[in-house]
Formats: C-alpha cells, sequence, structure tokens
C-alpha cells in the first residue's frame, strides 16, 4: 500500500487528479499521522477531522477534479485566519469563541484549488513573538523537540516539518514565516506587497505582513504561491547570471551569529558561485536606529491587535508589548522610518540583485511557558536569535528561507534571500538551485 504521508504536495495532486488515490485516502493518512504525532509536537490548537473528510469526499465529487492543482491536498491554517465554521483565536484567551462565517480569501482560494484544511495551527498571543507557545499549546521543533518551532507561524511549520501536512499557510510581519522555517528546515517566501492578499488583523501591521506558504521543496512552495497569488509568478529558464551580495553581519548591532548559521551562507555563496552567480561579500547600510524603528512598528501593531480586547486575559508579556506600542502609533501609521530605510538601501539594490544572509543567528530558544515570562526576557531571546528578518518587512522587499546546512545535533540550519521588489519568481529560481545542488532532509525523522 502506497503511504501519502511525508510526500509532496505536487505527488499527491497529481496522484488524486489520475484517481490513483481518493482524496478521503489522503487526507485520512494525514489525520493519523496528526494524531499519532501532534501530542509530542503541539502544532495544531484544533483538528478538524470529520470536517476536513466530509470536505475530501466534496472535492472527489467535483467535476473539475482533473484541473485542480492540490486535489485532495490536506493543508493546515494560521489561526488567525478565517477558516469558515471554525472561530479564530489568533493564540489567546481574550479573543472570541466565535466561528467564522466566510473563509479568509487565502483560505477560499487553497479550497477552490482541491485543498482540504484538517486543522489550524498554534500561534503565540496575537501572533507577536518568535517562540509559539500560550494557553492554546506549545509547538516545538520536530528535529528537537526540546526547541520552539519559532513563530509567529510556529505550528504551521512543525505540522508540515513532522509530515502532518505538505504545505501550510501562515503569514509574516517581522519574520514569522521565515523564523519557524528555519528553525524547521522548511523553505518558505514572504512575497511583496499585493503579490498574495494580505488582510491580517487590523491593517496588515502598517503593509508589513504577508501571507504565505511553508513547504518542504520549491515545487510545494510555487505551487502553493501560485494558488495563493491568483497566478503563477513568471518563471523564466533560469535566474541568469545575478549579482548576489553575501552579508554575514547581523543588522542589530551587538547580535552575534553563531558559526553554523554563517557557515551555511558562506556554503550558499559557494553554491551560487559555482552555478555561474557573481558572489562578493557586501553588507546592506543598515542604520544604527533599525532597532529601534523594528521594536516601534513590532509593539505598535500589537498596540493595534489588541483594542477591545480583555486585557486582564492577555498574557503579562503581551500587555507590556502593546502598551510600549502605544507610544509609536502615531510614527508608525506615518511610516516615515521605513521610506527612509527604503531609500538608505535603494543603492545596494541598485549595485546587487540579491541579498544573501544567515537566516538565523542562533538555533531557536528552548520550548517552554515564553508566553509566563518578562517582556524583555522574551524580548533579547527573540532580537539575539532572528535579527536578519525585520528589515525586509519594514521595507516591504520578498525574502525567502531556504535550508542549507545543518547544526551540530544534526538539525537544518537556513539561509535567507532577499530581491527587489517583484523579484519572487527570481528567488524561487535561486531557491532551486540550492536545492538541486544542495537538497535537503523534507521531514524529520518523528516515527
Amino acid at each position: 500500500m502506497t503511504s501519502w504521508a511525508g510526500r509532496t504536495a505536487a505527488d499527491m495532486a497529481a496522484a488524486v487528479r489520475e484517481k490513483r488515490v481518493t482524496p478521503r485516502e489522503v487526507v485520512a493518512e494525514h489525520l493519523a499521522r496528526i494524531e499519532l504525532l501532534d501530542g509530542r509536537v503541539g502544532a495544531f490548537r484544533v483538528v478538524r477531522a470529520r470536517a476536513a473528510l466530509a470536505e475530501a469526499d466534496k472535492v472527489a465529487a467535483r467535476a473539475d477534479l482533473a484541473g485542480l492543482p492540490l486535489a485532495g491536498v490536506p493543508v493546515a491554517v494560521k489561526d488567525n485566519l478565517a477558516v469558515r465554521g471554525e472561530s479564530t483565536r489568533v493564540g489567546s484567551a481574550a479573543t472570541p469563541d466565535t466561528p467564522a462565517a466566510a473563509d479568509h480569501v487565502t483560505v477560499a482560494r487553497l479550497r477552490a484549488a482541491g485543498a482540504v484544511v484538517v486543522g489550524l495551527t498554534n500561534v503565540p498571543e496575537l501572533c507577536v513573538f518568535g517562540t509559539t507557545d500560550g494557553v492554546h499549546g506549545t509547538a516545538r521543533n520536530p528535529w528537537d523537540l526540546s526547541r520552539s518551532a519559532g513563530g509567529s507561524s510556529g505550528g504551521g511549520a512543525a505540522a508540515v516539518a513532522a509530515g502532518m501536512v505538505p504545505v501550510a499557510l501562515g503569514n509574516d510581519g517581522m519574520g514569522s514565516l521565515r523564523i519557524p522555517a528555519a528553525n524547521c528546515g522548511l523553505v518558505t517566501l514572504k512575497p511583496g506587497r499585493g503579490v498574495v492578499p494580505a488582510g491580517i488583523g487590523d491593517g496588515d501591521w502598517f503593509g508589513m505582513s504577508e501571507n504565505g506558504p511553508l513547504a518542504t521543496t520549491v515545487e510545494d512552495l510555487r505551487l502553493t504561491l501560485s494558488v495563493l497569488a491568483g497566478a503563477a509568478p513568471a518563471r523564466r529558464p533560469g535566474p541568469g547570471t545575478l549579482r548576489v551580495a553575501l552579508s554575514l553581519r547581523s543588522p542589530l548591532p551587538g547580535v552575534t551569529v553563531a558559526e553554523p548559521y554563517a557557515a551555511a551562507a558562506r556554503e550558499a555563496a559557494g553554491v551560487l558561485m559555482r552555478a555561474g552567480h557573481q558572489v562578493r561579500r557586501a553588507d546592506p547600510p543598515y542604520p544604527v536606529s533599525l532597532g529601534t524603528a523594528a521594536l516601534a512598528h513590532w509593539t505598535a501593531g500589537t498596540a493595534v491587535d489588541a483594542r477591545g480586547l480583555d486585557p486582564r486575559r492577555l498574557a503579562r508579556r503581551t500587555r507590556v508589548h502593546a502598551a510600549v506600542g502605544r507610544r509609536f502609533l502615531r510614527a508608525a501609521r506615518t511610516g516615515g522610518s521605513r521610506e527612509r530605510l527604503r531609500q538608505r538601501l535603494e543603492p545596494f539594490f541598485a549595485e546587487h540583485d540579491v541579498l544573501l544572509t544567515p537566516a538565523l543567528a542562533r538555533r531557536s530558544p528552548g520550548a517552554g511557558p515564553w508566553h509566563e515570562r518578562g517582556w524583555l526576557r522574551n524580548l533579547a531571546a527573540n532580537s539575539h536569535h532572528s535579527p536578519f528578518t525585520p528589515p525586509w518587512n519594514l521595507t516591504g522587499r520578498p525574502a525567502m528561507a531556504v535550508p542549507c546546512g545543518s547544526l551540530p545535533s544534526g538539525a537544518p540550519c537556513s539561509v535567507q534571500l532577499v530581491g527587489r521588489p517583484g523579484a519572487e519568481a527570481q528567488l524561487l529560481e535561486l531557491a532551486e538551485q540550492l536545492e538541486q545542488h544542495r537538497p535537503w532532509r523534507r521531514t524529520a525523522p518523528m516515527d
């Protein structure tokens, strides 16, 4: 009997379209894997077992089955995007337990393409922090269960890395796709503004937050992104010869980069150089004020999202984060610091087509009740773990996390690729070259 858990979304969809397997069989096998593993991993807040099987049967009965790009593919959805009939709790006890009347547009597009929503994944409260833990559970890294999966799309990343689903839908406001993808050995892309519909919370964190997929292969990432975007990113025979800047310098002063992550970036640079690209060391001119700008927008976004919620039901770290953010609301809304940062970095991206950096500075914090710990302790853990992601939300540039190299424990390492506005297809082609020359283990050895 063919096993479908751990196979790619592209393989599953092809088999369903060709009627070599039914959507119910594919979904049932993944539900069984969730039941087997999620007690250890903590990826899901809600598993829609009965509803997902009913959805799978509806997919099988569709007249357009043969043309569905994600026919019968089980997907997980981040718990800040509406799924019809399910509550959207955003990792909090303060949010209402009211079923959504309609799907978020991205969820609707996945379902229209034949995907089946098997559950909603755990997030930190209000999707604020870089560890996924709270009143609804703790998402652990399937490669090392003593470590956090990262955040805020940590539950989705954990689900994909454990083979519980082949792809998951998440979003990224300061690195919330790239951080957990890098921790869990996945490939993801934070698209630029307008590529995928956003509609995340109240104002998309001042336009910085974008929806995107988490996957185990570039093919699955491209396939799912094309569904979310409503059109495939323009493909080309190859990315051509690109000018790639390799930077190992942390954007935040005082944050050091652990050697495995620096080594992964150097390894990726070597692969791209042998593929014919022009690679040289060059650091973007990050301003000293970058940390302040990132903190201001990060906290102000939470201040907006926390309005109307009972503060007594929020975790202390969230209350402090929102209180700090209220001081920055006016500056965040005007966007002056973001525009100055864009202008400062413009000459760098005129000289270089792509920036290559480590995706993280060090391994993820230990899995645990970070939501019960102090705000400053959370702030320090987040900043020292993931300094490389926020600049590209502030500037709106597309950015990817791509597995490359490994930690001494054998868990995966990752690099970040950043491009110019509209360069999503170019970044995907570069990631595919890395995948071809340095293939990665797609899922963690959980069995």
